[in-house]
Formats: C-alpha cells, structure tokens, sequence
C-alpha cells in the first residue's frame, strides 16, 4: 500500500509541475502581447526602464538610429546626454537660442524641470542626425500619446513586478526654430574676413552636413529629390556644351540642370496685399527680384496649379515695393514691414499644410532690397533666401541661401541694350570707377586713387548727368578692370554690369559671396581686393600678365550669357540660373524622413 501511495504521490507531482510550468508560459505570452515594455523579461524583473531601442519608437517615425548604450541621466540633470562621437545620442527639449537644454525627467515625481523662466522658449523634441558626427539636432513631433502600463497585471507576480509611473510629456510646442540654429557655428566665421577659399569650405561642409529639418511627414515628391541628388553626385564626364573653366563642376552643374529641366514643378502661392506681393518692378538696381517674379509667374514649364506634386513653393514678394508701401519715412523701424511678412506666413501656413511639414524649407523667395536679409532672418529663415545682398556676417547661409545677381535695368522694354564693349586690345584705360560715396569704402578708394592721381585709373565720385548715362556706360566698355566697391551693403550692380559690358570685374566687398557661388569658379573670370589692400591696387593689377587678362576677359563674355535677362526666358539665362541654384541647394540639404 506504502508503494501505491508513492506512486500516485509521484504521478500529481508531475501533473502539478506541467500545470505550473503552462501558467508561467501563459503569463509570458501574456505579457509579450500586452506589456508597452515589449519585452516580458523587463516588465517581470526590472525596476527601471526597458529596452532603450524600444521605448524609443515613441519619439517620432523620423527618429535616427541610435546606440542602445545609453548612459542614464541623474534626475535634475539640465544638459543633454552625451557620450562619444561614434554612438552619439541627444535627447532633449531645446531651450532656445542660447544653447541651454533641458532633459526629460524620468524621475517619477518630476515631469521636467519648469522652474527655469525659459519654458516660454521651449523648442521641442531633438535627436542628432548621422552626419559625420557633427551634433546637430534635427527637430522631430512629439508623441501623440503617453506611455502608460495596462493596470490588469495577474495578481501572482504582483510582488515581482514594478509597475513604473506613467511617461508624460510637454505640450506641443511652438514652431520651431531652423536646425542649423542649433548647430555649432563653425570656426570660419569667428575671422574678421573670409577667403573664397573659406567660403567653399563652409560650402561643402554645409551639403555633406546639412542642417535642415527632416519633413514631418513624407511626400512622393521627396523620392525625387533624393533621385536627383544620386544623379548629380554620379554625373557623367562632360563631353560638349559648357566652357569647364567657368564652373566649379561643370559636370555636376549640367546634370543637375538637365535634372530640373526634367522634374522640378514650383508652386506660387496666391494670396497676397497686392501692393507687395505679385507686382514685379522691372527697372532700376533692385529689378532682378522683378524680373524673377515676372517669368517665373507666367512660366508653363516649372510651375504647377497642384501643390502636392511641387518641390519648392514660390512666396512673391517684392522686397522693394513692401518698402515703398509700408515703410514710414524717417522712422528708422522695420517693424511693420517684419509684423506684415510674419501674418502672410501666418496665413499660409494655417491654410496649407505646405510650410508646415517642412517649416518652410522648401519655399523660397528672391528679394534684392538691402534690408531684406534682416526682415526675413526669424520668421523666414528656414526658407531658401535668393538675396543680393549676400554677407557672410548677415546670416547668409552657405548651401540653402542663394547670392542674387543685382541687375540695373534700364529699360524694361529692352534689357539687353548697349550690351557687349571693345576688345580686349583697344581698352586703354586699365581701371574705372563711378558713383556715389555711399559705405566707408569708397571715399577710401577716391582718396587713394582719385582727382586723376593716376592717369591709368579712372576713379571719380558722381559723374555728370548724360543721355543715357552714356560716358559712364563709354569707360566700362573702353576699361580693362571695373573696380567693384561695396557701398552701405556688400553688394553692387556693378558687378553684373561689368559683365555685360565685357570688362574684367574687380570685386572690393570682404565677406561678399558673388552670386551663383555654388555654381560658378569666379576666380577664374573676376579678381578679388580685400579692403585693407586698396592704396595697393594698381600694383595688383599690373601683377597680372596681359596673357592672363586676356583670358580671363574671354571668361567674362563667355559666363556672360548667364546675367543676361531675356524678355523670353533662355537656356542657361538669368531667370533659369537663380531657379537652378535654388533647386540646386534644396536637392542637396534635403533629409529624407
């Protein structure tokens, strides 16, 4: 009996044994399925948090990849977590202008540290994206939800279970600011006066590592900025077509150029004050703002009534007639002018989701007034800014903004007149300025060479009035040089004049970038003074071999067909080289979601 009873003993010990072990296994599958942990393992044993890898999903489909190997904050921690350059990981609320940051905190008893004033500048979520190890932090949504645990945990594995609090966040934040504002500023820039040299490194920086935000939500057209990109950077040997010297890449420029001729559509935007927007001025030094606007609104090719299938969306205004409508003389504000930018961008982005899902990086405008960059540096600084008054101390940024050529049209009906000048070998006169004394550069230049101090240079101030401008027009087509000294900006129609009447510009404007500056070689056509050398310029002048001129005047003629606006726009024209550079510069800072 002793033996029966052991048996059967036996046999409910196993039967007691499978149905625990079936427990357990149910409890498990469980939890795989219910736990926002998403691993049972965690949930079950770990009073912390879970799996970085998972819980970082929450953030935003447009979150990087980044490092399981998370160092974890200490609770009231204000600066963001940061470990080697190989396996960066940022993530925190960005605090605004001044650099300062604060972390979520996952202590359960605080949210996030408000006790700082600076909530009012709360910016948003913010990872680093992949970019050579650069930390520069791209803006993403936050979450729609908290994380919250299911509360019908099975009461046995209540003692082994720590159930954490549940993860809240900030409400959503105002919009948010261009990501290149929260990159480190590169050390070029702390130089009193950048080189060409330093400009084209900033350049190539700027597209290995571009600093604009990732769209919020993807779109088909950004398939296609992505395929162009590809083709541009594997762009085949040039064989015809394009004078080499004139570009920086001549191969890459063609492609791309084909490239737009083929894909780009642009959407304008209707609305408006009319006494602003959709009013092109067609005359005068701040024309090219005109004459973009006028072609490019009655364009068939580019542009498209459908703005979901549109790369870039054109914003017209008018730099010159906003001032001309809004400024109050003498009152020395641009405030009104800024408050009326900020409510049309306010209107558009609140009746199209457009500027919204890019912040405005993919809209675009070209304004050649002189205080168009500070009107436009806050509410518009996201965008693709085509700006004559191109300075590198302005907030110019190399690789999204464009330079505009600062065209002076005469006459709107015939833009081309009085074009072309003597021959290299009958222009006797080595170096001619005219104008106004307007900046503190040229008194400077009228002082060290004016009042025929030399007979080989040509320097006055205001010439007298003729039909026509005609004596003014007479020397830039009889002189070797044009001096091209900056007045109150960096910029000056004489460049694109000189140009046009086939005379070699001499460029006298530190910190100006000459326009089409991605595209175009300009030290091979062009020569550029610093400021400071000015009592030293007819020594460097002479310096050049009359062989060297020589060709460089033939550079002049032939990049000459490239400032020239055309009452039908032309290949490779005016109109289509600012439509190229901003197309250009958005295929090469576009990040893909």
């Amino acid at each position: 009996m002793g033996a029966d009873l052991l048996k059967a003993f036996q046999v409910e010990t196993r039967r007691l044994l499978w149905l625990i072990g079936l427990v357990f296994i149910t409890v498990i599958l469980f939890q795989f399925i219910e736990f926002p942990k998403g691993s049972a393992l965690w949930s079950l044993f770990s009073r912390g948090e879970g799996p970085m890898s998972k819980d970082l999903s929450l953030l935003g489909e447009n979150s990087t990849s980044l490092s399981s190997n998370v160092s974890s904050p200490s609770v009231g921690n204000t600066s963001i977590i940061s470990e080697d350059r190989n396996n960066s990981l940022a993530v925190g609320l960005d605090e605004g202008r001044n650099g300062s940051h604060i972390l979520e905190n996952p202590d359960p008893g605080n949210i996030i540290d408000r006790n700082s004033s600076s909530i009012d500048t709360l910016k948003g979520l913010a990872l680093p994206p992949e970019d050579n190890g650069n930390l520069s932090l791209a803006p993403i949504e936050p979450p729609v939800a908290p994380l919250i645990l299911p509360h019908n945990v099975p009461p046995n594995l209540s003692m082994e279970l720590s159930t954490p609090p549940p993860l809240l966040l900030p409400p959503p934040p105002p919009p948010l600011v261009h990501a290149s504002d929260k990159k480190p500023k590169s050390k070029i820039f702390e130089k009193e006066v950048l080189t060409l040299s330093d400009m084209s490194e900033e350049l190539i920086q700027n597209y290995l590592s571009p600093s604009t935000m990732v769209p919020r939500w993807s779109s088909k057209v950004d398939k296609d900025l992505v395929l162009a990109k590809q083709l541009i950077e594997n762009a085949p040997p040039l064989k015809d077509g394009l004078y080499v010297p004139l570009y920086r890449n001549a191969s890459m420029f063609k492609r791309s150029y084909e490239l737009m001729e083929q894909m780009l559509k642009v959407y304008i935007y209707k609305e408006g004050d009319r006494r602003i927007f959709h009013r092109p001025p067609l005359e005068g030094i701040y024309a090219s703002e005109g004459w973009f606007m006028k072609q490019m609104e009655s364009n068939r090719h580019y542009v498209t009534k459908r703005p979901r299938e549109a790369h870039l969306f054109y914003l017209p205004f008018s730099s010159l007639q906003l001032e001309e409508a809004l400024y109050v003389p003498n009152s020395h504000s641009h405030k009104n002018l800024i408050q009326h930018l900020r409510e049309y961008v306010s209107m558009i982005s609140t009746k199209y989701p457009y500027w919204n899902r890019t912040e405005g990086a993919d809209h675009f405008f070209v304004a050649c007034h002189d205080w168009a960059p500070s009107e436009t540096k806050r509410i518009m600084a996201n965008c693709i800014r085509a700006l004559c008054n191109a300075d590198v101390k302005e907030g110019f940024k190399f690789g999204k903004d464009v330079s505009l050529p600062e065209t002076y049209v005469r006459k709107a009906r015939n833009p081309l007149r009085d074009i072309g000048g003597k021959p290299p070998s009958k222009r006797k006169t080595l170096a001619f300025y005219a104008g106004n004394m307007h900046g503190y550069l040229r008194p400077l230049l009228l002082q060290s060479w004016g009042n025929n101090i030399d007979p080989d240079m040509k320097i006055f101030g205001s010439m007298p009035r003729s039909k026509d401008n005609r004596n003014y027009i007479n020397y830039m087509k009889t002189s070797k040089y044009c001096i091209c000294p900056r007045g109150y900006e960096v910029n000056s129609p004489r460049v694109v004049e000189a140009i046009f009447y086939e005379c070699v510009p001499v460029i006298i404007s530190d910190n100006f970038i000459p326009p089409f500056f991605e595209t175009l070689n300009w030290e091979s056509f062009a020569v550029f003074v610093a400021e400071k050398d000015i009592p030293n310029l007819k020594n460097i002048l002479l310096s050049i071999p009359e062989k060297t001129f020589f060709r460089m005047h033939m550079r002049v003629k032939k990049v000459q067909q490239h400032f020239l606006w055309h009452p039908k726009p032309l290949k490779y024209d005016l109109f289509h080289m600012i439509l190229h550079s901003i197309w250009y510069n958005r295929v090469f800072q576009f990040r893909p979601k």
